[in-house]
């Protein structure tokens, strides 16, 4: 089986999954609408304290602490139910007939919240520390930027996971990612990389259709329309994806933690996909 290939059968395996406990999609649906209030709260405080003038926009101290918050807030929302999706994957992959629930995986990530928070801590600093270098060094520190990024997120690919499923802290977390990527890294890409292509092909799909049907249609309201209708579809498919990527890392975790292949992915040859190096 080649790389594209595999990386579809992983994409499958997960929407296998997805579709026998349809309950998962609410996990990334109510972390959208809680980022949104989130962004309320602390952003619209943060624009009345900048200094507006003829000249410049001069952000104040208080700017500075909103922002601060809002990026730990955020990255602790984001977190949060990426943890409790997790928590009720895992329930869904084991195949001992337990089922899933919203409420369950909340119950989960909650007592679990100081790590989640601290977890949270850690990767917004380092979005913020990768940004700077990437405003500070120009192109040059975009490219730093880009490299280290990706690192990044594949060596705390399974932080998540372990945290939830084994209950570590932050760093004994970190470390065991990195020595499960070490260990078993073979191509953990190759999933993410299957939905990554597959949301941006329905993405650009549905915008196709429904931009191109506003302009042979004609109107201004019915442009309007079409554009809204494409916003809405790229909403629903990153909902979408980000429900298959909870699903395939907590199917890769039990992998390269217990060597056990899920059932949905029995059909993919894990030990060719994630082989020891």
């Amino acid at each position: 089986m080649g790389r594209l290939a595999r990386s579809f059968a992983l994409f499958s395996a997960s929407f296998k999954v997805l579709r026998a406990h349809k309950g998962l999609a609410w996990f990334p649906v109510l972390a959208g609408i809680t980022g949104l209030l989130v962004a309320g709260v602390f952003l619209t405080p943060a624009f009345f304290t900048v200094h507006l003038d003829t000249e410049n926009v001069r952000p104040t101290a208080g700017t500075y602490v909103l922002l601060a918050a809002f990026y730990l807030v955020s990255a602790f929302v984001t977190i949060f139910f990426n943890a409790a999706l997790i928590s009720q994957a895992d329930i869904a992959l084991r195949g001992d007939g337990g089922m899933p629930g919203v409420g369950a995986g909340f119950a989960a990530a909650g007592r679990r919240w100081p790590v989640l928070l601290g977890w949270a801590g850690v990767t917004a600093t380092v979005s913020v520390v990768l940004r700077t270098i990437e405003e500070r060094l120009g192109f040059l520190g975009g490219i730093v930027s880009s490299l280290v990024g990706l690192a990044w997120r594949l060596t705390t690919f399974l932080v998540l996971p372990i945290v939830m499923l084994e209950g570590a802290g932050v760093k004994a977390g970190v470390k065991r990612s990195v020595e499960l990527f070490r260990g078993t890294w073979g191509e953990n890409v190759v999933g993410t990389a299957g939905i990554g292509l597959v949301g941006f092909l329905l993405t650009f799909a549905g915008y196709v259709v429904l931009l191109g049907a506003g302009f042979l249609l004609g109107g201004t309201a019915t442009l309007f329309v079409c554009v809204g209708l494409a916003i809405v579809w790229t909403l629903l498919i990153a909902v979408f994806t980000t429900t298959l990527t909870g699903i395939y890392q907590t199917a890769l975790y039990r992998y390269a933690a217990d060597g056990v292949v899920p059932g949905e992915f029995a059909s993919v040859d894990f030990s060719e996909a994630f082989r020891q190096r």
